[in-house]
């Protein structure tokens, strides 16, 4: 009997597996944080280089959806084309192999369980250290271990099939129908994988099923190609709120997986064969385990042949121990032939698409058609990069938040610029319109403001190592500058709207001052923004901005004492001065918000 409590086990021991694999992927995360945020760059490049980024984020990371994920936020941020975004997906899927090596080296060639409690003990002290590199470590063996448990209770937790010959003659009748079998394997590997939401999950149950002999090599193989397809559905629900460019990004991941599944199935008993033939050793053939074990019940009692299946030693039984010195063999073939294919699946679908990029590119565009109305849409909302808010890892979720912070710092810039052409602007209905624009585009910075801090703040909020944190909070320290910034700009806008309202109008050595303190600003703007685009900071960028405050400072207080000897002069009416020494201040302030976001994001103080 498999009762209820039985499949609350199994599923707690998938559980188990699932959060140690998390664990330690954050592990690693944390431990190559830098490291990743610097493979960003390498995307662009071409699209070899973007296989090779695919294949080491999801190596770091043991998640090809996560990778994923990240690709479709990226494509439906704007930070990575179509055809990019494909290749670094490409990549994904061979990093995503790395797992059922793991498992199929580790978890059934030998006993890890054994190990797992040792391992956690070692890992105790690393927890409490101060060192954070220790404590990243503490984490990854915690996780280690944590998912070799679950592996161990997940091979545990399997009925018995052994001692239950009903339920194997029923498994049995799917597996001897020949192509039929594979394509309803494949099937099930699929929605397997749809369900667990995890491939590499999925990978560690069909090797545990073929180990077990359930089911023969040819049938495994066949489930690892369905997981390769199922494993796309992630993204593709992901993207379903995504713009045009994020939803092809995600169909051509299916795209790609369907298309090397279509041709591996073409040639699929020669090559199940050839992997069989390579990892056979000593007479050990993947492909006979599963009729093997069906022999031995003409010669043992299930009982019997349940025990020469486990890992159990056998005493007093040489017939019996030497069948479980063959399973297990057989078993280790199998496992390794399991990865061994996934591996070679990958590699050669990635070498042999990758060349057929632009076709992709073609087949999505055609596919999914662009809807104007939903892009324009998109186009005029208030976040870009982090629209979707797809967090795929907090390392590049910072990355993202680094480019909303750029983008949102080129709106204030656009503000500035406004304000030049009010200062200018004499005719009244021009000057209401731009009056207008800078209003609204002051009122979208309040709320670019909000949106980014909040992303920020739930960022913040995850299990993130001291660096990654510290630059969350620098950035939100530079976005609450960035939006003074903007409010400044609008002061400015608000001074000359009351200058006009007084029909005042500035003298011509005014207008000179105030376009020498706008170049000032610019210039100080543009080095803001710099900043903000480079990586990494450095001391340069922190004493150039602090060296262009300081000529801000020595320009204002020189048009100050200027302005005070004109009004004494009487070379221009008492309220004119009012204005134009308002203005002086604002850009003044300005100048300070701006070298408060350049002191936030490199660290530097401002004396």
């Amino acid at each position: 009997m498999f009762g209820i409590v039985d499949i609350l086990y199994l599923l707690g021991s998938l559980t188990l597996f699932l959060y140690g694999m998390k664990v330690m992927s954050d592990g690693l995360q944390k431990l190559s944080g830098e490291k990743m945020r610097s493979i960003l760059s390498v995307m662009t490049q071409n699209r070899l280089l973007g296989v090779l980024t695919g294949v080491l984020v999801t190596a770091l990371i043991q998640s090809s959806s996560a990778t994923t994920l990240m690709v479709v936020s990226f494509t439906n941020a704007g930070m990575l084309s179509l055809s990019q975004s494909i290749s670094v997906i490409m990549g994904a899927n061979i990093g995503t192999t790395v797992t059922a090596w793991i498992i199929s080296l580790l978890g059934f060639k030998y006993d890890i369980s054994t190990f797992a409690i040792p391992l956690l003990a070692i890992a105790l002290p690393l927890l409490f250290s101060k060192k954070e590199n220790l404590g990243s470590w503490a984490e990854f063996i915690i996780g280690f271990s944590v998912l070799f448990l679950g592996l161990q209770f997940l091979k545990d937790s399997m009925p018995d099939l052994q001692a239950n010959p009903d339920m194997l003659s029923f498994l049995q009748r799917y597996t001897d129908m020949g192509f039929a079998s594979v394509l309803l394997f494949l099937l099930v590997g699929t929605l397997m994988t749809l369900v667990v939401q995890s491939s590499s999950a999925t990978v560690a149950i069909t090797l545990i099923m073929c180990v077990k002999g359930w089911i023969p090599f040819e049938l495994g193989t066949a489930m690892i190609l369905g997981e390769n397809i199922g494993t796309t559905v992630t993204a593709n629900l992901a993207a379903l709120r995504a713009n045009t460019a994020a939803k092809r990004t995600a169909f051509s991941h299916f795209l790609f997986n369907v298309f090397g599944v279509i041709w591996v199935l073409c040639f699929y008993f020669p090559l199940v064969s050839l992997v069989s033939s390579m990892v056979t050793t000593n007479g050990a053939d993947p492909r006979a385990l599963s009729s093997y074990i069906s022999e031995l019940s003409n010669h043992f009692s299930p009982e019997q042949i349940s025990l020469a299946t486990s890992n159990a030693p056998i005493t007093g039984n040489a017939a019996l121990a030497s069948a479980q010195a063959d399973i297990q063999a057989m078993g280790n073939a199998c496992s390794i032939g399991l990865a061994l294919f996934h591996t070679l699946f990958n590699i050669t679908n990635t070498i042999i698409m990758v060349w057929f990029i632009p076709v992709y590119v073609k087949i999505c565009n055609v596919v999914i058609r662009q809807s104007v109305k939903k892009e324009r849409k998109m186009e005029f909302s208030h976040l870009q990069y982090l629209q979707t808010g797809m967090r795929s890892t907090a390392e590049f979720s910072v990355v993202q938040a680094q480019k909303e912070v750029v983008r949102y710092a080129k709106k204030v810039q656009e503000m500035l610029k406004m304000v030049s052409n009010l200062i200018e602007t004499e005719e009244v209905n021009i000057f209401e319109e731009n009056f207008n624009r800078l209003q609204k585009y002051e009122n979208i910075c309040d709320r670019i403001e909000v949106e980014i801090v909040e992303y920020l703040r739930k960022l913040s909020e995850d299990d993130l190592s001291t660096e990654t944190r510290r630059e969350v909070h620098k950035l939100i320290s530079a976005t609450t500058e960035i939006e003074s910034m903007g409010d400044a700009c609008y002061n400015m806008g608000q001074i000359i709207q009351r200058r006009n309202n007084s029909e005042i109008v500035f003298s011509n050595s005014i207008l000179e001052h105030l376009h020498e303190l706008q170049a000032i600003v610019d210039h100080i703007m543009e080095h803001t923004i710099l900043t903000l685009e480079k990586t990494p900071k450095t001391s340069a960028m922190f004493y150039t901005a602090e060296n262009l405050e300081h000529d801000l400072n020595n320009k204002r207080d020189l048009l100050v004492k200027n302005n005070m000897r004109a009004i004494e002069e009487k070379k221009y009416d008492y309220q004119e001065s009012v204005y134009y020494r308002d203005l002086i201040d604002e850009y003044e302030q300005f100048g300070d918000f701006a070298i408060n976001v350049v002191e936030a994001v490199t660290g530097y103080k401002h004396t």
